[in-house]
């Protein structure tokens, strides 16, 4: 999505600071990403994998492009709790768990390699909404960059992003995964780079090329793709996943600078960014509670009790930030039984009964209803 290919000044400094950054290992990094990176999470102990905090902008181009091939987007989605009306509204957010899922059965379906660079140049600043206005409205591209990277979480990217300083002529945009999902990650580098350079040949102008493109993964048959889009060196093999940019970049004064604009439009990319820390933290909060009873079939009232809140706090917060308690349940329940039906080691009885069920027959009708097929149909088909 949106990428970070900038800095203001020639080394890291007291200017850096003041937008946010900070210095760790080498790296120009955002307090909040520093704050947030754990060390190797596992899908089943960080609660990035689940809250559904990414908004589907991404998404939404990945359906809108299978559109134009004319593939079915509804089989992506299936099992997941979600529409393609959903995908396409802006207020939907998914988790990873359900982004990932879409993403790898999208890209059984579609037959181009090239799926990542087409869907990431599709994309424009309008894309990206109000956070696209808040880049092109700044002074420069370096303070442009520096909005992006604060607030790329707002886009819906997929993948964690940090600003390297090289030297006194380069930095880099360093795009890190958020878990290993080798089956997905050519396409979300593809996607977020091709995305970031037609931000920043929208800001720039078409000369803008980076001084070249890192990959970590092994040359893929398209590679020619690649040098076509980008027009610099490109690195397969990689230590890293990067694009590389000369500093000079980084001074360039924008003509579509508009200090009102900017400064509205970077207030509401603040609030959306702290709408989706609130949501994350207390959406996380009651899915560690239901995961942890899931087979007592928690209440809400049990669950606000968990974490020292009433009830009607608790719903509250969820209203706030537009989740319902039941549908984060149904979603848990759903997670838990797919993952004992594909395991094939336990009845569908007995998989009833660890995801809250007295009844069998109730519990299949609950199955259907959540993913559109009967428990019996899923097993046959892992």
């Amino acid at each position: 999505m949106v990428s970070i290919l900038a800095c203001r000044s020639a080394a890291f400094n007291d200017a850096d600071r003041a937008l946010g950054f900070v210095l760790e290992n080498g790296f120009a990094v955002p307090r909040t990403t520093r704050m947030r990176r754990t060390q190797n999470p596992t899908p089943a102990e960080d609660p990035r994998y689940t809250a559904a905090v990414i908004p589907t902008t991404m998404l939404a181009e990945l359906a809108s492009y299978a559109d134009d091939l004319g593939v079915p987007v509804a089989p992506w989605l299936a099992g997941l709790g979600l529409t393609r009306a959903a995908i396409d509204d802006g207020d939907t957010c998914v988790s990873y768990r359900q982004a990932s899922t879409v993403i790898r059965r999208a890209l059984k379906a579609i037959p181009r390699r090239s799926a990542g660079l087409e869907v990431g140049g599709r994309q424009s600043l309008g894309t990206f909404g109000i956070l696209g206005l808040a880049m092109m409205t700044a002074r420069t591209f370096g303070d442009a960059m520096a909005i992006g990277i604060e607030h790329h979480a707002v886009s819906g990217a997929l993948m964690d992003m940090e600003l390297e300083v090289l030297g006194p002529e380069e930095v880099a945009l360093l795009a890190r995964p958020r878990f290993a999902d080798d089956p997905i990650l050519v396409f979300l580098c593809e996607e977020l780079f091709a995305s970031s350079l037609v931000v920043c040949r929208s800001l720039l102008g078409p000369a803008f090329a980076p001084a070249r493109l890192e990959l970590t993964y092994p040359e893929p048959a398209h590679a020619a793709d690649y040098k076509q889009l980008f027009r610099c060196d490109i690195r397969f093999g990689a230590r890293h996943n990067r694009a590389v940019v000369e500093r000079r970049w980084l001074d360039v004064e924008l003509p579509t600078h508009h200090p009102v604009s900017a400064q509205q439009a970077l207030a509401i990319c603040r609030e959306q960014a702290a709408n989706l820390k609130r949501q994350s933290d207390i959406v996380a909060a009651v899915e560690r509670v239901l995961r942890q009873r899931l087979q007592d079939h928690p209440r809400l009232v049990e669950v606000a009790r968990s974490l020292n809140l009433s009830e009607r706090t608790l719903r509250r917060h969820l209203a706030t930030c537009g989740r319902i308690f039941r549908d984060i349940h149904d979603r848990i329940r759903t997670e838990r039984a797919l993952e004992l039906l594909h395991a094939g080691a336990l009845s569908v009885g007995d998989i009833g009964s660890e995801v809250g069920f007295s009844d069998a027959r109730e519990f299949r009708r609950a199955f259907k209803r959540w993913t559109g097929s009967p428990p019996s149909a899923v097993r046959a088909g892992r």
